[in-house]
């Protein structure tokens, strides 16, 4: 992929001190190092990730060793890469980051070169254990500190502190605890996998690392020029169009990347000055591109990472992850057009020039219409075919389909050839002819391949992300290897240069999959210092008590001041180490105290409330780096672009407070045919809600529209709120008629019991739990037993006492313990559809339609049409 415009220095700074490190040492022997080690370690990744250790018995690690050779690796290339401070030189490596280098490495590989050793005297580290836990914990902060600046150092400094000084009276009572010792720590944080070698670095080792080396890959075949180019076709002749392409090409770039800085720079580039172009400001311009950035990490498959996270931390198979993260991340996007547009209405701004033939509206949906429908088909025969053929020809079908795969890759790369080769537009010379889509699409066909073995591997085969990205990266790699000999054949050229350009791009390809992972390598691993404090401490359940002390009690404060505290941990760290540290601290807050509120959130509603809030940080002033970022391309005022970004990501900020009233949002216990509808009323809602904002729609909104609208997007949003207040949701029963209510309820029935008691730690509890009561078989006694693992004695107060609990059990996983009271049972009563109230809410809307078209139709040549 060539490129004919320069990047301007501070630009490539900043992305290469956020990314990939900025040292570009002059030394040869120190050039190939920072060449050939990150090769190496893509190389080291894909082994690991593939069936073939396990298929010849050669080269196999367990997690704990795959995990301390990741994490070498990362912090050998942090000082090779990355300079001490930004005055260091940047030209060659010095002595000390040698020694360094050498240093972290070998702790880090520590727990894998004595792996025997030490599993002979868990919990009772030598002197030598500890003084390498104690180098490498020390080393891993210094690491930290120069990919990903101070932030995350001093939370895990923070932490590290309390682990240590918990005890110190001058500790506040709330949250003191017994403290530490140097063993205790270290053999928790470095030694074992509850800590630095944890589940987040896990997931980075295997699932990560591969699909970040896909999207590098992916890039360096030239797909991001190829969507860039894409979004500009379609969208770039509308009202704002350059920006409205920004969102669009962040959303495809977004499938890939895992970095919202990453993707500010790659599509900001481009996008900025085009948006300048049209009329918008450069805060503005900044502004839109952040947004859209940001909201490329919510997107899925990849999520910054953070999908394959939750498959941990939540436990739910990384399928349902997708399917809950994707409508509320759909409608965030189609919100950010919508306001795209509206801002173009108010300046009445107009798209760039386009070339080729105009189409009717008419004939350009047709097109659509085809497009999609071909698509759709060639899909369908897609699927059908490679299921008959694995029907039909059993163990031979892996062949059948690799023959299928390449006849395809080599039709899409022939009509690919035929096509003139894509170059990067100067998005600063005078005059930009925009592209055409019918040209544009043919010579980037194939790019889909890998993308769909990818989704094929995942949703259709359901293999694990981490053998799916395998595959997808296995693939990617042949494509660099021959996408350019076989244009070159194809196209009747010499073969020579582009085999060894292919080469080249394969070695870059691994060499740049590596060195963006190097910052989410050490990230995961540092924010192991918090995950490992929070189980070592017990931190997670003082959070709460705070949370709840400042709050009142009071459920929306609650979440309110959670989303505060997510937005403050999330600044300035990167997406991966985001997501561990407001999950670890906050979302058992949030299941605790809605409990105690009678609200029953699901756990991935609760992981995706702190993730979006996190990820709000990214956006908002005084560490939004992708708001800097983007003002670093727009050359506009930093902060005033951070206002404005977090001014248009306020539809991302709602969305989280709406999925925890409203789980229907993320797709959660509802039917196909209901996600359509979930999904086209929710998306009414927030266009509804970004026109309230925006304080414009069919034209400028009166102060009364505004509020209107407000309402209308809360009620299309949360029509159950209106129906709590008119009927109420439950109706309680004495905890005495249990046995009765159970005798009543069908298979496979819920129980939503009140419990109250005290903790292990001497908090007292009150809170309400779901329970499965399973099959409707035997006594209500034995089906309670069996079904959810409770035994009850009557009290004379009309409560039962749990007299037993059984272990790992739905009642034992939902904190109820031994001598807790059950003192009532909650029933959902028969009430009318929430639904109703969506008409009085479209019936207003309406009259807000009515009263803009008449302004309009008394003021035609101030306003500008639709």
């Amino acid at each position: 992929m060539t490129q004919n415009y320069h990047i301007d220095d501070d630009i490539q700074d900043l992305v290469a001190e956020s990314d990939t490190g900025n040292r570009h040492p002059k030394q040869w022997y120190a050039a190939i190092l920072l060449l050939s080690l990150p090769v190496i370690w893509s190389l080291f990744q894909l082994w690991v990730g593939s069936p073939l250790p396990a298929i010849f018995g050669v080269g196999f690690l367990n997690d704990t060793e795959a995990r301390a050779i990741h994490l070498g690796f990362a912090l050998f290339l942090t000082f090779m890469a990355f300079p001490a401070t930004h005055n260091s030189v940047k030209d060659s490596i010095p002595w000390y980051d040698w020694l360094l280098g050498f240093s972290a490495a070998f702790c880090a590989c520590y727990i894998f070169i004595f792996y025997a050793e030490l599993a002979t005297r868990p919990g009772a580290p030598i002197q030598m254990d500890l003084f390498f836990s104690v180098a490498g914990l020390l080393l891993l902060l210094e690491a930290t500190r120069r990919t990903l600046g101070p932030p995350l150092v001093i939370v895990a400094v923070v932490f590290l502190t309390y682990v240590f000084f918990g005890d110190s009276q001058y500790m506040p009572d709330v949250i003191r605890w017994k403290g530490a010792s140097i063993e205790r720590a270290m053999s928790h944080m470095w030694l074992t996998t509850e800590g630095v070698f944890g589940i987040a670095l896990g997931v980075s080792s295997g699932f990560v690392f591969l699909f970040v080396l896909f999207g590098a890959l992916l890039n360096q075949a030239g797909a991001g020029n190829y969507f860039i180019k894409i979004a500009f076709s379609l969208l770039g002749h509308l009202r704002g169009g350059p920006a409205k392409a920004a969102v669009l090409s962040s959303a495809m770039t977004g499938l890939i990347s895992g970095s919202s800085i990453a993707n500010v720079v790659t599509t900001g580039t481009f996008t900025i000055p085009l948006m300048k172009r049209v009329g918008f400001s450069a805060e503005k311009a900044g502004a839109i591109e952040a947004s859209s950035s940001i909201n490329g990490v919510l997107m899925p498959p990849v999520m910054g990472a953070v999908a394959f996270l939750m498959v941990e931390y939540v436990g739910i198979p990384y399928i349902e992850v997708i399917k809950h993260a994707f409508v509320p991340a759909a409608i965030s996007y189609i919100a950010l057009l919508y306001i795209v547009h509206l801002e173009a209405l108010k300046a009445d701004m107009y798209g760039l020039p386009r070339s080729g033939p105009i189409y009717t509206m008419k004939v350009k949906m047709l097109r659509f219409g085809i497009i999609t429908s071909s698509m759709v088909v060639l899909a369908g025969l897609l699927f059908f075919l490679i299921s008959a053929i694995k029907a039909i020809t059993g163990p031979v079908s892996v062949v059948l389909v690799l023959l299928v795969i390449l006849a395809g890759y080599i039709g899409l790369l022939y009509i690919s050839a035929r096509q003139p080769e894509l170059e990067m537009d100067d998005p600063n010379a005078e005059i930009v002819e925009l592209p055409i889509f019918a040209d544009i699409y043919k010579t980037g066909l194939y790019y889909l391949i890998p993308l769909i073995t990818l989704v094929w591997f995942l949703m259709v085969e359901r293999n694990s992300p981490g053998l799916s990205a395998f595959w997808a990266s296995v693939l990617m790699g042949f494509i660099l290897l021959t996408q350019k000999p076989l244009k070159a054949f194809f196209r009747k050229d010499g073969m020579g240069v582009a085999i060894q350009e292919g080469l080249i791009d394969l070695r870059d390809g691994l060499g740049s999959g590596a060195r963006n992972m190097i910052g989410i390598g050490v990230a995961t691993a540092t924010a192991g210092i918090i995950v490992g404090t929070v189980t070592l401490t017990g931190i997670g359940q003082v959070m709460a008590e705070l949370v709840e002390i400042v709050s009142g009690g009071v459920l929306l404060f609650m979440l309110m001041f959670v989303a505060l505290i997510s937005i403050v941990l999330g600044m300035g760290l990167p997406t991966t180490a985001n997501y561990i540290v407001v999950s670890s601290l906050m979302a058992g807050v949030v299941v605790e105290l809605g409990a105690q509120n009678g609200l029953i959130v699901p756990l991935i509603a609760v992981h995706m409330f702190v993730f979006y809030f996190g990820i709000m940080a990214d956006v908002t002033p005084p560490v939004g780096l992708a708001s800097f970022a983007a003002a670093a391309v727009s050359r506009g005022d930093p902060l005033k672009t951070g206002v404005t970004a977090f001014f248009y990501s306020l539809r991302t900020a709602l969305l989280p407070f709406l999925f925890i009233f409203n789980t229907d949002l993320l797709l959660i216990d509802v039917t196909w045919y209901q996600g359509i509808f979930v999904f086209f009323v929710a998306l009414a809602a927030m266009l509804v809600f970004a026109a309230a904002t925006q304080g414009f729609w069919l034209t400028r909104s009166k102060w009364y529209e505004t509020v209107g609208m407000l309402v209308i997007a809360f009620t299309l949003f949360q029509p159950g709120f209106w129906l709590d207040r008119v009927e109420k949701p439950f109706e309680r029963h004495q905890a005495t008629e249990i046995y009765s209510y159970i005798e009543r309820q069908s298979d496979d029935a819920n129980i939503r019991l009140i419990a109250e008691g005290e903790t292990l730690d001497g908090r007292f509890v009150s809170s309400t739990v779901i329970l499965p009561l399973g099959k409707a078989e035997g006594t209500p006694q034995e089906r309670l037993l069996n079904n959810v693992g409770l035994e009850l004695l009557p009290e004379d107060d009309g409560t039962m006492l749990v007299d037993f609990v059984e272990y790992n059990s739905p009642a034992e996983r939902s904190s109820i313990d031994f001598d807790w009271k059950i003192t009532g049972i909650k029933e959902e009563t028969d009430r009318m559809a929430k639904e109703v109230f969506y008409i009085p809410a479209f019936l207003l809307l309406a009259l807000i339609a009515f009263s803009q078209r008449r302004r309009i139709a008394k003021e035609p040549a101030k306003q500008p049409a639709l």
